[in-house]
């Protein structure tokens, strides 16, 4: 058998983190929103109002980082596990940069195509005097 929230002793909450703690409450209960969660927290602990305002930001956070939970739309903290996502969305950053890549190749090549021949003027006229060299004759120097 589990042994409930309840029936530890407040020695044994001290020696969990707060997630931890959140995670035996929620196992029990139903989804809560972060202040009654954290207030239930600060009451097992016998710890006060001060220490709430004090600690509140951070059980936030530590909470969104965590990820036994989820935040449903209405605000409220629950086990990932009671939820099921029908959608999964795998990103790949390399499929990602092939996509840019085509797309700037067709934007290219629509640009290219779109010039008028009869109005086209050559800019590159300052490299006319471009002179290349191979590694033999760098070598020669």
């Amino acid at each position: 058998m589990k042994k409930s929230i309840s029936n530890y002793t407040k020695e044994e909450l001290e020696l969990l983190s707060y997630k931890d703690i959140t995670y035996l409450i929620l196992k029990e209960q139903k989804a809560t929103n972060t202040a009654d969660l954290f207030r239930k927290i600060m009451e097992l602990l016998g710890l006060t109002n001060k220490d709430y305002e004090a600690k509140i930001g951070d059980y936030y956070t530590s909470l969104t980082t965590d990820k036994r939970f989820i935040m449903l739309e209405d605000g409220c903290w629950d086990l990932r596990d009671r939820h099921k996502s029908d959608k999964i969305i795998k990103v790949d950053d390399e499929d990602d940069d092939d996509e840019m890549d085509e797309m700037e190749s067709e934007e290219d090549a629509n640009t290219f195509d779109s010039v008028d021949d009869e109005n086209y003027e050559d800019t590159d006229d300052d490299l006319k005097d471009l002179v290349v060299i191979d590694e033999d004759e760098m070598d020669m120097e």
